[in-house]
């Protein structure tokens, strides 16, 4: 009876990387790292291989802890102050940016993109696995603008090199824009923003950066949102980051 009771549904089988996101436990890429690093079972056992299907029933669990799919919605603005990580749990014990959030929601949020230990601004938290996976695919070409001083003042020729196009231990790095702000500072707007992107191409031009903050992604502004607080995105701001619209 049982084996048939799981044939009868499997038609509304779901991948896990999917079940995880719309459970709020992950974006559907980070969720896929999760199931190989062996921290997801399904019904007390441990799936660490891709492609393993949740039905209706079926008992998740990441880390030993029940996750179930939530049906509240969060897409939430933070403005994450220095010296926090982007992550749901840190071995060396730093601050998380997640447990900035409002006490009272329940729901387990995660962020979509990341933001390093160092950086500042403005980053997006939600537990909609589609609308993650939308904005975060690069195909969105969603416009991250950020503002930055450096220790040293910036030669003409790094901002340029920048808006060109620069190749750094075989991976291509290219600003969409670069406006000089002041000697030691620049405004920079980047599309793909691959993995600390401004950072690897400052070193290495041996310029020190002393400030990173981020104050645009699409439609939606850091504005004068302090440091350590959140908003909710107005309905306009989805809109144009589900259309991939900028500001």
């Amino acid at each position: 009876m049982q084996l048939k009771s799981r044939a009868d549904k499997k038609d509304n089988a779901m991948r896990l990387q999917v079940y995880l996101a719309h459970a709020g436990a992950a974006s559907r890429r980070s969720a896929e790292t999760l199931i190989t690093a062996g921290r997801v079972s399904v019904n007390g056992k441990i799936v660490s291989v891709l492609g393993e299907k949740v039905l209706p029933g079926d008992q998740v669990c990441l880390d030993g802890v029940l996750v179930q799919i939530e049906n509240q919605r969060w897409h939430l603005a933070l403005h994450k102050p220095t010296d926090y990580i982007c992550s749901s749990a840190d071995p060396q014990g730093r601050p998380l940016a997640r447990d900035l959030l409002p006490k009272n929601i329940k729901e387990r949020l995660y962020n979509v993109g990341r933001l390093d230990y160092r950086s500042s601004g403005l980053i997006i938290f939600t537990n909609d696995g589609d609308f993650a996976a939308k904005v975060s695919h690069p195909s969105a070409g969603i416009e991250k603008e950020y503002i930055l001083e450096t220790s040293g003042i910036i030669p003409e020729t790094v901002p340029e090199a920048f808006m060109q196009g620069i190749d750094i231990e075989g991976i291509h790095y290219q600003a969409v824009r670069v406006d000089r702000l002041g000697k030691k500072s620049l405004g920079i707007i980047l599309v793909e923003g691959k993995n600390r992107e401004i950072r690897r191409v400052f070193s290495y031009f041996h310029l020190h950066l002393i400030k990173l903050r981020r104050i645009r992604i699409g439609p939606v502004l850091l504005g004068d949102l302090k440091a350590g607080a959140s908003r909710a995105l107005t309905n306009q701001e989805l809109s144009g980051l589900l259309k991939g619209t900028s500001v």
